[in-house]
């Protein structure tokens, strides 16, 4: 148990003064006779406390050796895209053997300083392996450090990490977006082969539209969240990134199936042999043009050329390329915006970024350094992570979880909307960020409204998916003015084999070189 634990959390029961502040915050007058009795009352849990202290912590264990590793300089960070410099090495063999893995810091790994991009959790040190990490190793790979997120990972731009902006390595000016922003510039840059990142809205596939690497947001639940910090639990997601398909299919055969620690699973979660479906022939595969991806309102008509005209060479594969309408995304923003705001109060800011009420592995050292972080240092939040702090409370406090229940009372009818196409259709494919396609510029000392907009304006296509759990991946198509573009392929539930299958045959064509 971490020292800070057992220092500071010794159950001491209330006074009658503090059970007569708490009464108030809710409208309870208590008088001064039962506030005492209150107090009475709750300090005789005491014995039941102590003995819950007594018992011997349970957690997952470490399995590789390793040192805590350092900070690197800017010479050795030209984009600012590492948050921590570390060498992890797993078993002797293994289907990552040989392979450099970066892992998105909102994953923790033993040992490995871990700041979530927010200065609420500086100088915190997991003590645990994230079930991903752990299955890393066990394949063979080499964890070399932590790649720097968002703050607290609830913004879709680069620039709010509490160690600064991370730059675009096709064009330093430029974002890479987020959240797993460190973790697409690295891939770029040729700093390690693969990476973990996760996706509450596009925090995958977006930074991988921007920087111009592949992505893949999972089937929720196909891969263990285990040890990382989430946002809301029903729509966090961890996944593959890397610069080749076959690279994301690999690692996705590394981490992915059951693991009894992660409530977001389910019993029936399938593994397909995902490198297997590497064959360059998806002849047989039919491909829909979903045309509510295309021309949202602000976006460039010449970005989307760029996809339309990249999605014309699976035609050319020998894919059966049919237009298709799912009129329901066009609701897909609004239901994920009326879900996460208060969501993500609850589960980060009111439950110390784990939530409650689910059964599995609770991370306590974590909760506890976040939990104290947040009462002493929430000023230090980004604008983007302030947002949603002040958002998800006043909808909470004044509409009492009615928008909430609204927005998850939708989600069934959105995933029926993309399963019913997806009965016509082998997969969906359309730009990955809209209706900003490509990068925008970093701003010096932006306004609220500016981090607003340079954040939260590209994720129209890719949240849907987060709601519906569907898989989907973004991959490079091309450029407009030097910057890349991403594709989207969406598939049916746990059918990854066959997003990846059609992702290879485009990559195979070459038409985008890195």
């Amino acid at each position: 148990m971490s020292e800070s634990l057992t220092a500071n959390n010794n159950f001491v029961p209330p006074t009658a003064d503090e059970v007569r502040e708490i009464a108030a915050a809710y409208g309870i007058t208590l008088t001064a006779d039962q506030a005492e009795s209150h107090a009475g009352v709750i300090a005789g849990a005491v014995p039941a406390y102590s003995r819950l202290r007594e018992l011997p912590e349970v957690r997952p264990d470490v399995k590789y050796p390793r040192t805590p590793g350092y900070r690197p300089p800017p010479e050795e960070n030209p984009y600012n895209a590492w948050y921590w410099r570390c060498s992890v090495k797993g078993a002797p063999e293994g289907i990552l053997a040989g392979k450099t893995v970066a892992i998105k810091d909102a994953v923790c790994v033993a040992g490995v300083p871990m700041m979530n991009g927010s200065a609420l959790l500086d100088g915190f040190v997991p003590d645990i392996d994230a079930t991903v990490v752990t299955r890393i190793l066990d394949a063979g790979g080499e964890i070399v450090g932590k790649a720097v997120c968002e703050n607290l990972c609830v913004t879709g731009g680069s620039n709010s990490a509490a160690t600064g902006p991370v730059l675009n390595p096709h064009n330093p000016e430029y974002a890479t977006a987020g959240s797993s922003s460190g973790c697409a510039a690295l891939l770029v840059n040729g700093d390690c082969d693969m990476a973990i990142g996760g996706d509450q809205g596009g925090s995958i596939r977006m930074p991988s539209s921007w920087s111009g690497c592949y992505g893949l947001k999972p089937t929720y639940g196909l891969v263990p969240y285990t040890g990382a910090f989430g946002i809301e639990m029903t729509v966090d997601h961890l996944g593959p990134m890397a610069r080749s398909t076959h690279d994301v299919a690999l690692l996705l055969e590394a981490i992915a199936g059951r693991d009894p620690m992660d409530p977001r699973q389910r019993d029936d979660v399938v593994v397909q042999p995902y490198t297997e479906a590497l064959i360059g022939d998806i002849s047989d595969l039919t491909i829909g043009v979903m045309s509510e991806g295309f021309g949202w309102e602000g976006g460039s008509q010449d970005v989307d050329e760029v996809v339309r005209s990249a999605i014309s060479n699976f035609d050319s594969l020998g894919a059966n390329m049919i237009d298709i309408s799912v009129p329901s995304h066009l609701d897909g923003f609004p239901v994920f915006l009326g879900m996460f705001a208060e969501g993500t109060f609850i589960q980060m800011f009111l439950c110390n970024g784990f939530g409650t009420g689910w059964n599995g592995y609770y991370p306590m050292a974590a909760m506890e350094h976040f939990g104290r972080g947040f009462k002493t240092k929430a000023h230090s939040l980004s604008a983007t992570a302030q947002y949603l702090l002040i958002h998800g409370h006043y909808m909470m406090d004044r509409y009492n979880g009615q928008f909430y229940a609204m927005a998850q009372n939708q989600r069934p009818a959105l995933r029926a909307a993309y399963d019913r196409a997806l009965e016509e259709v082998d997969l969906l494919v359309m730009p990955t960020c809209a209706p900003e396609g490509v990068a925008m510029k970093h701003i010096a000392d932006p306004t609220i409204e500016e981090l607003f907009a340079t954040g939260w304006t590209m994720g129209n296509n890719t949240s849907p998916f987060n709601l519906t759990g569907h898989p989907a991946i973004s991959v490079p198509c091309g450029k407009h003015d030097g910057l890349p573009v991403g594709l989207m392929l969406v598939g049916k539930h746990f059918d990854e084999a066959t997003v990846l299958r059609a992702a290879h045959a485009f990559e195979s064509t070459g038409i985008y070189e890195m």
